[in-house]
This record gives C-alpha cells, sequence and structure tokens, in this order.
C-alpha cells in the first residue's frame, strides 16, 4: 500500500482526470454546513489545475434509496467549490453520452463536477459497468477520497480496472503516510492509543493490532464496561456485550503477556435512565467502579480516570485518538472525551505526534478548540480503522503501482 503512484508520479497536462473525492459533508437548507472535508482536498484539485489537468470531480452523500433525490443533489457542494475554486460545469447526468460529451470538450485547467454517484445503485453494488461508464469519462484516475476507500463501490473499486493509470491524491497520501509509516514502522515512542466507542465488537480487531504496536493501550467509552465485566466487576445496566466478556478477558491477558500498559476505567459517572431526548440533562453521580450499583448505568469515565488517561497521554511521544469516552451527545457525559481532546492537544503541544480517527473525536476536538494543535485529523473513521488494522483497502489497493 505504500508504494502507490500518487498524483505527483503522473503527467497530466491536457489529461482528463477523474478525482474521487469524500464530499459527503453535512448540508442545512441546502447550504454546506461543515466545509472541511471539501478544504481537505483543494490542494489536489488546485494542483491538477496549475498543471492543465482536465479534471471531472466525483463524489457521493448521503444514503439516497432510489435514484435523484433532491435532499442529496450536489448542488450545495457545487455552489460552494465555485466559491472556492472559481467556476465549474456541473453535470447532472453523472455518467452517459452527455457526460462524456461534456469531458471530452474541457479545455485544460477546466473542472467538471458530476452528480451524485449513489443516485445510480451501481455504485455502492461494485458493478463493473457503471464503473466503466465512469471510465469513459477519463485518461487518469486519482483517488483522494480515503474515507471511502476501504468500500468496495464503483467509483472506489472496479473503476480502477478500467482506468490504465490510476494514483493517489495529496490527502489520500498523507493518511498512508502517517497512518501506515508514523503509526508503524517509523513509530517514535511511547506510543499511546486511546480507543473508545460503544461495542467490543466495533474495535477489537483493532485494539488486538495495537497491543502489537502500542506501549500503552487506553480503553473507555461503552466498550469499557465488558472489559471491566471481563474482570469480575459488576457493571449494573451500563453496555455490555455478554458474548464478547471471554475476548476481552483473552485481550486483557495479551496486554499482560506482552508488557503493554492496558488502561481501563476506575471510576464512571453513572445515572438510573438512558437520557431521553440523547442531550436531556438528567442526574448523575461519579462513582469508583466497585460501587456501580445495579439500577445505575455509567455513562462516561469518571474525574480520576480522566486524571489517569491524561498522565499516560503526557508522556507519550506518538497518541492515536479513536473514539468517544462516553455518551459523547450529551454535555453531562462528554466531560471524559473533553478531557482526553485536551491531553491530546497538550501531548501535541509538548512535542508529540497525534493522529485523531474521524467522527465523534474529531467533533470533540473542534468542539474544544484544539482541532488545530492536533497533528493529523483522519478523514476516514471506518477506513482508518481498517487500515490500522492492516486490511486491505480496496481504493488503495488498486492505485497503479511506482
Amino acid at each position: 500500500m505504500l508504494n502507490k503512484k500518487t498524483i505527483k508520479d503522473i503527467d497530466v497536462k491536457g489529461k482528463r482526470v477523474l478525482l474521487r473525492c469524500d464530499f459527503n459533508v453535512p448540508t442545512k437548507n441546502f447550504v454546506v454546513s461543515n466545509d472541511i472535508r471539501i478544504k481537505n482536498t483543494l490542494q489536489t484539485i488546485n494542483y491538477l489545475k496549475d498543471c492543465g489537468a482536465k479534471i471531472i470531480i466525483c463524489t457521493h452523500l448521503g444514503r439516497p434509496k432510489n435514484g435523484y433525490d433532491e435532499k442529496y443533489s450536489l448542488k450545495p457542494v457545487y455552489d460552494l467549490l465555485v466559491r472556492l475554486i472559481g467556476p465549474i460545469h456541473f453535470c447532472p447526468p453523472t455518467v452517459g453520452k452527455e457526460a462524456q460529451n461534456l469531458s471530452n470538450f474541457l479545455n485544460n485547467g477546466d473542472v467538471m463536477f458530476l452528480e451524485n454517484l449513489r443516485f445510480f445503485e451501481g455504485e455502492t453494488k461494485n458493478c463493473p459497468i457503471f464503473a466503466k461508464e465512469l471510465a469513459n469519462l477519463c485518461d487518469i484516475y486519482i483517488n483522494d477520497a480515503f474515507g471511502v476507500s476501504h468500500r468496495n463501490h464503483a467509483s472506489v473499486c472496479a473503476i480502477t480496472r478500467f482506468v490504465p493509470i490510476c494514483g493517489a491524491g495529496f490527502l489520500l497520501q498523507k493518511e498512508i503516510d502517517i497512518l501506515g509509516k508514523k503509526l508503524s514502522k517509523e513509530v517514535t515512542r511511547p506510543y499511546v492509543a486511546i480507543v473508545g466507542g460503544s461495542k467490543v465488537s466495533d474495535k477489537i480487531a483493532v485494539v488486538q493490532t495495537l497491543l502489537k504496536r502500542a506501549n500503552s493501550v487506553i480503553i473507555g467509552g461503552g466498550m469499557a464496561f465488558t472489559f471491566l465485566a471481563a474482570q469480575g466487576y459488576s457493571v449494573g445496566k451500563s453496555l455490555i456485550e455478554e458474548d464478547k466478556i471471554e475476548i476481552a478477558r483473552a485481550t486483557i491477558d495479551e496486554a499482560n503477556e506482552r508488557g503493554v500498559n492496558l488502561l481501563l476505567p476506575v471510576d464512571v459517572r453513572v445515572t438510573k435512565e438512558f437520557p431521553q431526548p440523547i442531550d436531556e440533562i438528567v442526574d448523575y453521580k461519579n462513582v469508583y467502579i466497585q460501587n456501580i450499583k445495579k439500577d445505575m448505568m455509567g455513562l462516561d469515565i469518571g474525574e480520576e480516570s480522566e486524571r489517569i488517561f491524561a498522565d499516560e497521554v503526557l508522556g507519550a511521544k506518538t497518541v492515536l485518538w479513536n473514539g468517544p469516552m462516553g455518551v459523547f451527545e450529551n454535555p453531562i457525559f462528554a466531560q471524559g472525551t473533553m478531557a482526553v481532546a485536551k491531553a491530546v492537544a497538550r501531548a501535541t503541544d509538548r512535542g508529540a505526534l497525534s493522529v485523531v480517527g474521524g467522527g465523534d473525536s474529531a467533533a470533540a476536538a473542534v468542539q474544544c478548540l484544539v482541532a488545530d494543535k492536533i497533528t493529523h485529523i483522519s478523514t476516514g473513521g471506518g477506513a482508518s480503522l481498517a487500515f490500522i488494522e492492516g486490511k486491505e483497502l480496496p481504493g488503495i489497493a488498486g492505485l497503479s503501482d511506482k
């Protein structure tokens, strides 16, 4: 995966370049409400323009069910792109004769923007016919959509069989470099990994991989209660995966065998009922894990755990963080996640390399106003986990070798 052609290895002048981006961004009233993903790809777009390529941008938005749906139209993204990079040709047909004709008449430096790929069911089914239609629009394919590179989708996977030259854009290359090198082959120690989220089943594979690489692994969020149950604690009404207790116990044993410091919460914030709605302010207590009552559920790490986790992070030279420490959507139970975000930022300020996986972790960094203090916020939650686990990502594996 680390020996693939990049945009700089390819002569793009005068060539039609299909650029797969991940512009799956939130919109409100048909206006983009968070433009970070779009701005992250501007380096690749502007490089292609400066090199005289004929650029055809494609992406998806949301999960439309049956063809065209105005709610999922890319028109708001197109409007923002026009403001960021200048005039663009919008192509509602996406594929077909009209789209092909437009691609053939582009001038060097022109940009053409296709409508939502997922208006075609062939996209998510990795359909070779749909992929070939996309390939007919271009001479070169560039993938800059790390966030979907773990998907077997037509514009990510199948298309690489029909375009002779395929490479990685700057954003994708950055993800490969940091996740593939800085967190593996060239890691600076001590290396501390923080893993959160609700379920052990979602993260156990990455935890087991990290036990082979990291010096310390911190576990928080709902998944921590399955690990605590594996240690014999009663966790009340807290989220627990009964069928994963044995694998959690085996993971604890493996950490001990490898000499990895596996940190679990020593205290938690508990309440009697899950907030409904999720952001409802409810009464809670901060209790040690041995004092969780049967009628209580833990929804966040506690104050002592915050201090212990922060101290471990502050001693690190490399930090990976993926997943919240509690029910981040509720201000009461977001405190543990916020504490971790601030600790990661402080560690970075002290010289550590810090990498934050997408989703709630990235949102916490933004909310705490520390996003600009993190070395790298990954653009792919599921993709970054798969990459760290060592899985082959279809969107990278299909690119041309150097």
